[in-house]
């Protein structure tokens, strides 16, 4: 018999399984059997009509997929819509529309940076940054979570002649808050550019949703850029990259993720335009998604004002942290579980995140699963309820 090359594999897979590592999947149905915390969908507006629409009218016209790569066959006159559309909403020169906001992120890092490039990264940053930082040949530097007088650091201590400082506006697994004022500053004084991911900030935080990077006044700033993806507030895919027309420029010349990229479907474009007009029209959603998550913290426990949608229950085990998401899904309620490598070890947690459109009824089907689910998870742990 062949030697077993993939034995080790199983090997693997029985470590994490010990751990409480494994990881499945689940196909959800077309109409939600829960009430749903668990999505980034924190405008509610998946399946807002305007949105479907949206989505339906560009599919009709354009057709299912793009085609090819946006410098081939991959752009329509959408695409450039929407960019243009992002930018003024955003405050930025100008935007690039990715395939999704990994590729933005791998994009944007890798053609900004290479060998005489110093790159400063929050310990807290995406996997998407992280990965960049691989991929860019660059020196890379990992500073402790929000810690700005180490990025001062860093960057007066470098030799190459570029630098690049990378950041979360809002954190993905605590829902904290980048102290963007401060590395802006930091950055100035160091000749460094500042890029920060949105992900998690556009069409929660700032004037109608337009970000944190706005509500600190750095919009349109010539050494900021910003990278957000379409998937989350915007409810459809894809990513986009808003900066000044030098870096659009360079990014559609450069950028690998951009050039050999089958460009975003038609659809996600469309639904992205409509779900923009949407939050324009209605920009007090951006304020009732902070305040459900203020429900949301409160229902938990936890003596926190959430600075996002997202509100974060560190169990600290991640079997027990499974556990009470499946105990949650029971009574139906679905909720995130994030584990490492999502997070570092011992903080395993639930991830509950706020949508816009939670309707009094749901809240209090809420409130009574996570009093029950969670008072038995932190018995379980010796942490007073």
């Amino acid at each position: 018999m062949p030697r077993d090359v993939l034995g080790w594999l199983d090997e693997r897979a029985e470590q994490r399984r010990a751990a409480g590592l494994r990881r499945a999947l689940r196909p959800r149905t077309p109409v939600a059997a829960a009430i749903d915390l668990a999505s980034n969908d924190y405008l509610g507006l998946v399946r807002h009509p305007e949105v479907i629409d949206g989505a339906t009218a560009a599919l009709r016209r354009w057709g299912a997929g793009s085609t090819g790569s946006r410098l081939v066959t991959g752009t329509t006159t959408e695409h450039e819509l929407l960019e243009a559309e992002l930018a003024e909403f955003v405050g930025a020169e100008s935007g690039l529309v990715f395939a999704s906001g990994y590729a933005a992120n791998l994009g944007v890092v890798t053609a900004l940076s290479d060998r005489d490039t110093l790159i400063v990264s929050d310990a807290g940053c995406h996997a998407s940054l992280v990965d960049a930082c691989r991929l860019s040949r660059a020196r890379v530097v990992v500073t402790p979570h929000a810690d700005t007088a180490a990025v001062a650091a860093a960057l007066a201590a470098r030799s190459e002649r570029r630098a690049l400082v990378l950041t979360d506006s809002v954190f993905s697994a605590d829902g904290d808050l980048a102290p963007l004022h401060d590395l802006h500053r930091v950055c100035r004084e160091h000749g460094a550019l500042l890029v920060v991911d949105e992900a998690h900030a556009i069409g929660v935080r700032g004037d109608g949703g337009r970000g944190w990077v706005h509500e600190q006044g750095l919009a349109g700033q010539h050494d900021v850029v910003v990278t957000a993806t379409l998937s989350k507030s915007l409810a459809a895919q894809g990513g986009v990259v808003l900066a000044g027309a030098r870096v659009r420029a360079h990014l559609i010349d450069v950028a690998r993720t951009f050039i050999f990229d089958t460009g975003l479907a038609p659809a996600a474009v469309g639904a992205a335009r409509a779900a923009l007009g949407v939050l324009r029209r209605e920009p007090q959603r951006a304020g009732a998604v902070l305040a459900r998550a203020a429900d949301l913290a409160r229902m938990s426990g936890l003596d926190v004002v959430p600075e996002s949608a997202v509100v974060s229950v560190v169990l600290g085990d991640p079997q027990r942290a499974y556990d009470a998401s499946v105990a949650c899904l029971e009574r139906g309620l679905h909720v995130g579980c994030f584990r490492p490598p999502s997070v570092p070890a011992g903080t395993s947690r639930l991830r509950l995140t706020a949508r816009a459109n939670l309707g009094a009824d749901e809240m209090a089907t809420v409130e009574a699963v996570l009093t029950d689910v969670l008072s038995q998870a932190r018995a379980a742990t010796g942490v007073p309820a």
